[in-house]
């Protein structure tokens, strides 16, 4: 009778689960397709929903029309450096907000958490002004500075979750053995929160890479310019180039995809380890 009772509400959640997905993935199928459209075809009427020709013009003129090389690098300079600087320095961290008792404890953590609940577009205007007196503007440098500032306190706050959940007696037991604290973390814990580094620096570079609003305020020059901003520029006030965008779009699809894809396993051990305490 639970059985009879029960399947038609699994079928009815196949069936929304089915239309969620078909809803989700078509915008992603949509680009693809168009990426690899004849330019003249793209706007054409009616839609062609598979095209009868693929062509890689649009990729060709990408990288012959723009410097799209040149963005490829630059995103994967700043969202790697910072993605590795601010996860080390959120390990840090963590660490010390979830393993000593020190004054100020709580507004450091609390303050950590209100830079999640603030929109970064509040502080490009005197975010721009410091980096300008510093001379930063227009340079990969202080990009990667500011993704840094960025993503600690995100880091800084899940590895602190997954340090609350190894035992004080790991530790204790390895000073015992001889090792002291900062020898403790690097041979004893750190292997233990694997999953947890991998989670926080796979974000972090996602976050990086995808970034917008800084990327376009502070990287203004073509030589400097990440992915994000480029694919702006293919976007004008009286046109839009549809095949160049799709193709670039795709381009900066696949970077985060296969990280996900080799990296699933140990986010979602990070995030479950990070999380229940």
């Amino acid at each position: 009778m639970i059985g009879k009772r029960s399947l038609p509400l699994a079928v009815l959640k196949t069936l929304f689960l089915a239309i969620w997905l078909v809803i989700t993935a078509f915008p992603l199928y949509w680009i693809v397709i168009t990426s690899f459209k004849e330019p003249g075809s793209i706007t054409s009427y009616p839609i062609k929903y598979w095209p009868s020709h693929f062509s890689l013009e649009n990729y060709t003129q990408l990288f012959t029309l723009s410097n799209f090389f040149v963005n490829i690098r630059n995103s994967f300079v700043a969202a790697l450096v910072a993605g590795a600087v601010a996860t080390s320095i959120a390990l840090l961290s963590g660490y010390v907000l979830s393993k000593f008792e020190f004054r100020g404890k709580t507004a450091v953590f609390l303050c950590f958490l209100i830079t999640q609940m603030l929109p970064a577009f509040i502080a490009l205007g005197p975010l721009y002004i410091m980096m300008t007196h510093m001379d930063l503007v227009n340079s990969i440098v202080g990009l990667i500075l500011v993704y840094i500032a960025v993503c600690i306190p995100f880091s800084a706050i899940m590895l602190k979750g997954f340090f609350d959940n190894i035992p004080d007696e790991l530790e204790e037991a390895s000073m015992v053995d001889g090792c002291n604290r900062m020898q403790s973390l690097i041979y004893i814990i750190i292997p233990v929160m694997r999953p947890g580094l991998i989670a926080a620096f796979v974000f972090n570079f996602v976050n990086c890479w995808n970034e917008l609003f800084l990327s376009v305020t502070l990287a203004q020059r073509s030589s400097v310019k990440t992915i994000p901003a480029a694919l702006q520029g293919f976007i004008s006030s009286f046109d839009i180039d549809w095949g160049s965008l799709s193709a670039a779009s795709v381009l900066a699809i696949i970077p985060s995809m296969i990280i996900f894809a080799f990296a699933s396993k140990h986010i979602v051990a990070g995030l479950t380890a990070g999380a229940v305490k």
